[in-house]
C-alpha cells in the first residue's frame, strides 16, 4: 500500500496548500482515523482525514486554469482584500493562484486546486521561463537592451542574464528565469525608465495567446503533460547542481 505525507494528502483534496496544512497539523486541528495527527505523519488512501471535525475527501477533479489577470486585481486568496483574484474569478470550486503577478500588471497566471502541482512549479521557479511584453516611457536604446540582458543590481543581488529584444521604440520583450519582487519594473527604474504597461505572455510551455483580460481556460492535456515534464526536468537539474 502506498503512503504519502499527510500535508500532501490534504493539499491534494484542494482543502488548502501544504504549508497551510502544516499549520493545521501543528495546532492539533487534524485527525487521522479519529486520532490527533503529528507533523510528518504519513497516510494511505484508506485512512480517514478530518480537519476541525469535518471529514475531507477529494470530491472534485483537479482544476488547472490559465487566467488572464487584468490590471488592478491582486493575486491573493484573502477575500477580505478588495479586488482579490479569487473573488474576481468567482469559480465554483476552491482554487488559488500559483505565484504572483503584481497589481499594476496583467497577463497569464495559473489557478488550481492541486497543491501538489503548486509545489512542483514553485520548486522549479528559478529554472522555468516567463515571457513578458513591456512598454516604457522613453525610447529604447541598444545600451538599455544590453544592460537589461546582462544583469541589473536590484534587491541586494544582480539579476540573472536573460533574453531581451526590442519590439519598437517604446516596447520590448523579456524572458526571465527568476521571480524577484517587481523585477522588471525595478530593472527599468535602475536604468531611468518607467514601465507604462507590463503583460505576461507565457509561463513555461503555456501561452496567454488570444485569451482576453478577465477570462480563463482549462489547460489542455498536452499542456499539462508538458508542464509536469518541465517541472521534473527542473527538479533533476537542481538535484544535480
Amino acid at each position: 500500500m502506498e503512503y504519502i505525507r499527510l500535508n500532501k494528502a490534504i493539499a491534494e483534496t484542494g482543502y488548502c496548500s501544504r504549508r497551510e496544512a502544516d499549520k493545521l497539523i501543528e495546532t492539533g486541528k487534524v485527525k487521522v482515523n479519529g486520532k490527533v495527527a503529528e507533523m510528518g505523519s504519513k497516510v494511505s488512501k484508506t485512512d480517514e482525514i478530518s480537519i476541525k471535525g469535518q471529514l475531507i475527501t477529494k470530491t472534485v477533479r483537479n482544476i488547472y486554469l490559465a487566467f488572464h489577470k487584468p490590471v488592478g486585481i491582486t493575486c491573493t486568496t484573502d477575500v477580505r482584500i478588495k479586488g482579490n483574484i479569487v473573488s474576481y474569478i468567482n469559480y465554483p470550486e476552491r482554487i488559488f493562484p500559483i505565484g504572483r503577478l503584481d497589481k499594476p500588471s496583467e497577463g497569464l497566471i495559473f489557478m488550481t486546486n492541486d497543491g501538489d502541482i503548486v509545489n512542483k512549479i514553485l520548486r522549479s521557479r528559478n529554472n522555468h521561463e516567463k515571457e513578458y511584453i513591456v512598454r516604457v516611457n522613453k525610447k529604447i536604446t541598444n545600451d538599455f537592451i544590453r544592460k537589461m540582458s546582462n544583469g541589473i543590481p536590484i534587491l541586494d543581488t544582480v539579476t540573472k542574464k536573460c533574453k531581451v529584444w526590442k519590439v519598437n521604440n517604446h516596447t520590448f520583450k523579456i524572458i526571465l528565469t527568476q521571480g524577484l519582487n517587481r523585477q522588471i519594473r525595478r530593472m527599468c527604474e535602475y536604468l531611468g525608465y518607467e514601465v507604462i504597461n507590463l503583460k505576461r505572455l507565457r509561463i513555461m510551455n503555456i501561452e496567454l495567446g488570444s485569451l482576453k483580460a478577465g477570462k480563463y481556460r482549462s489547460f489542455t492535456r498536452k499542456e499539462l503533460k508538458e508542464l509536469l515534464n518541465l517541472c521534473e526536468d527542473s527538479s533533476k537539474t537542481q538535484d544535480n547542481s
